[in-house]
């Protein structure tokens, strides 16, 4: 079971390994809007745990370009660890 840290409310949740977080993401308040990954409504920062995350998507590359520290919400699985992020 994976974790997510919410920056912004300090809140944890615990997801299943291999899980989209949008649902939960958008309980937390992460605005959503094409979740397709062209609109970038929902550009978020990882703070913690890049590397628990699965590998960027090509709409992420497309949109973010070089990416460094975001992520589109719409298109990231965690998958394991502990993953802390901020809107």
């Amino acid at each position: 079971m994976a974790k997510l840290v919410f920056g912004n409310s300090r809140d944890e949740v615990d997801v299943p390994d291999g899980k989209d977080f949008i649902e939960i993401c958008e309980e937390q308040g992460v605005p959503f809007a094409c979740t397709e990954g062209v609109c970038g409504t929902c550009v978020i920062e990882v703070m913690e745990g890049m590397e628990n995350l699965s590998p960027f998507t090509q709409e992420e590359k497309d949109f973010l370009g070089e990416p460094d520290r975001e992520r589109l919400a719409c298109q990231c699985k965690i998958l394991g660890g502990c993953v802390k992020i901020t809107f």
